[in-house]
């Protein structure tokens, strides 16, 4: 192996001093002969025209190299600034997206502050659920005492009702939705009058549902579609509050009662902003 790298290195040192040596006595030349007379312009052209090509397909192969390694360059220059705007109109998007739920959501509350205007209100921002999942079945506002809340106060967004307190902190609140497994809305239907309870049920928030149940109809005037608000002898809920529409209803064992589900206005996958209504139900004492 060594012997072959010796050989190698010997022939490439023997052809650069023969061309060492054709490029001097070309030059020599030069200054002795007379490139104007024909025949030493022709043998000079004979021997020189395909080295003067060989180099010049080497310089433009150089040429060519450099433009297309200087157009790469430009190209990735153009690449990264390109990403970069198109990383800053992502943000900006994202943004804009998040200013238009908010702009929705706020008009939401706007306009359900005019529905319940008779109402003293405060907004607050949901701040953490305290199940954790993908439901506000318990949640906590950023408002507390030293905002006037109290327990039992009415919780309402998205067109109606969303729940009540149950805890209050100085400056939190925690809201316990009417889909949670432990709340019991007193409610009725608008269109007939008769009263029956909202039953929370995780198991039918992916249905978006709550339950119906104990709808003292005797008529069997309810039907789907129907009204369902809280109703005016809840002892915490206000009355008039709109909580969602009969999407089931059927006749219990009994025969005397009935029973089916609700599907509720308010989105309670989503919830962002809230109204509490600092107005608290009047009962006896």
């Amino acid at each position: 192996m060594k012997k072959n790298n010796l050989e190698e290195h010997t022939k490439s040192r023997m052809l650069l001093f023969f061309l060492s040596l054709f490029c001097g006595i070309m030059i020599l030349t030069s200054f002795f002969l007379d490139f104007n007379s024909s025949p030493v312009k022709g043998t000079l052209g004979l021997l020189l025209t395909p080295v003067q090509s060989g180099i010049n397909q080497v310089g433009g192969w150089f040429s060519a190299r450099m433009d297309y390694f200087e157009s790469n360059v430009n190209l990735a220059a153009q690449n990264d600034a390109l990403q970069a705007k198109v990383d800053e109109l992502t943000v900006q998007n994202t943004q804009l997206l998040q200013d238009h739920e908010e702009l929705n959501s706020l008009r939401d509350l706007y306009e359900l502050d005019h529905k319940y205007e008779s109402y003293e209100k405060v907004g607050a921002r949901v701040i953490s659920k305290e199940d954790g999942g993908n439901w506000y079945s318990l949640f906590t506002i950023d408002k507390g005492s030293a905002d006037g809340l109290a327990v039992d106060m009415n919780v309402i967004a998205g067109g109606g009702l969303v729940g009540i307190i149950t805890d209050v902190g100085l400056n939190w609140a925690t809201v316990r939705s009417i889909i949670d497994d432990y709340s019991n809305v007193s409610a009725e239907i608008s269109e007939t009058s008769d009263t029956c309870i909202i039953a929370g049920d995780l198991t039918l928030a992916d249905k978006g549902s709550v339950q119906l149940v104990k709808l003292e109809d005797p008529e069997s005037k309810a039907k789907v579609g129907d009204t369902v608000v809280t109703s005016t002898i809840s002892d915490k809920f206000l009355p008039g509050i709109l909580i969602g529409y009969i999407t089931e209803i059927g006749t219990d064992a009994n025969n005397l009662t009935k029973s089916g589900y609700v599907g509720p206005v308010v989105d309670f996958k989503d919830i962002k902003e809230v109204l509490v209504i600092k107005n608290l139900k009047q009962t006896k004492n």
